[in-house]
């Protein structure tokens, strides 16, 4: 079996059985309720999506199974890609990533979202004793400040809306706040809320010529920024983040597959296991998408709320 930082037989076909899925809840849920902009249609695609938007469209990103069927040294191996939801792919060994070994399949679907969390950290890398804050406690909000966590920071602050989310970054060791108490003068802000108010609150908090991170994405709404006020005076900056380019500020010296294998080492963190907060069989996906998206919670009160890392479990569908 290979080891993780090998790639033998590198563009050889496998045939991967998926033992476990994950929603990404912010962009799944605009896939699904077809609010991707028709000019970045072709920029949104998923590396494995079948279909085109806005319908009928496969989508999806975060998948882990095992190899049954390829090069001899890979049959057995546990890989992360980014595939969508079926029981079933065939791919090259160049479009999966292998597992560590002490990290369990449920984990590894936040491999995703650590990269991401890796990027955003890439694209204005904080620097010794700053003052960070990271706006919004998805499970990429999460995830960044995990890692932001390791670093030697004078002071990380997570501004988090929903109490229990907050109680929950708290017995992970974390300070969240409520955003009116959230600390100003900050260096740097990470806004990954997806809400036009939480991108508001970060521009207030934002020290005199610091930097907000824009790691959302809107679909096609066009939030309201603020950039009246204190936005020029202050000197202000915002910096876009998106996963599917390395920062430019490490694109020369990283691949996406560094980038990748350095999210799997980042997920050998205990912390890490509190961001599932849902297992559903294969057969429910239809329905907890929806619920995801808001569709069947009416105000979006129930899972739309609660959830971070949903997973989706394809163990029984191999026993049919």
């Amino acid at each position: 079996m290979p080891t993780p930082h090998a790639n033998p037989d590198s563009g050889s076909e496998l045939r991967i059985t998926t033992t476990a899925s994950a929603v990404s809840k912010g962009t799944e849920s605009l896939v699904h309720t077809g609010r991707i902009p028709a000019r970045v249609e072709d920029l949104m695609r998923a590396p494995h999506q079948l279909g085109d938007f806005p319908f009928p469209v496969s989508y999806g990103y975060l998948g882990v199974g095992v190899v049954d069927e390829g090069p001899r040294e890979w049959i057995g191996a546990r890989v992360f890609g980014l595939l969508p939801h079926h029981s079933h792919h065939i791919v090259t060994t160049e479009d999966v990533h292998l597992i560590p070994d002490d990290i369990d399949d449920h984990r590894a679907l936040l491999a995703g979202a650590v990269e991401t969390g890796l990027n955003i950290l890439w694209q204005q890398p904080p620097r010794f004793a700053d003052r960070v804050a990271v706006i919004g406690a998805g499970m990429i909000g999460t995830s960044t400040a995990l890692l932001a966590s390791r670093m030697p920071l004078d002071r990380l602050e997570i501004v988090e809306t929903d109490p229990d989310r907050r109680t929950l970054l708290t017995d992970l060791g974390l300070t969240a706040v409520a955003p009116d108490d959230a600390s100003s003068d900050c260096d740097l802000v990470i806004h990954t809320s997806g809400n036009q108010a939480g991108l508001a609150r970060g521009l207030e908090i934002t020290g005199d010529d610091g930097t907000v991170i824009e790691a959302s994405w809107y679909g096609s709404d066009s939030p309201s920024v603020p950039l009246g006020a204190d936005f020029h005076a202050r000197r202000l900056s915002i910096i876009a983040s998106q996963v599917g380019e390395v920062a430019a500020g490490h694109r020369a010296r990283r691949t996406r597959a560094q980038r990748m294998r350095a999210a799997l080492t980042a997920l050998n963190d205990d912390r890490f296991d509190a961001l599932i907060t849902g297992v559903s069989d294969w057969t429910e996906l239809p329905t907890i998408i929806d619920e995801l998206s808001g569709g069947s919670d009416g105000d979006g009160s129930g899972l739309a709320r609660t959830a971070l890392c949903h997973v989706i479990d394809f163990t029984g569908a191999h026993t049919r």
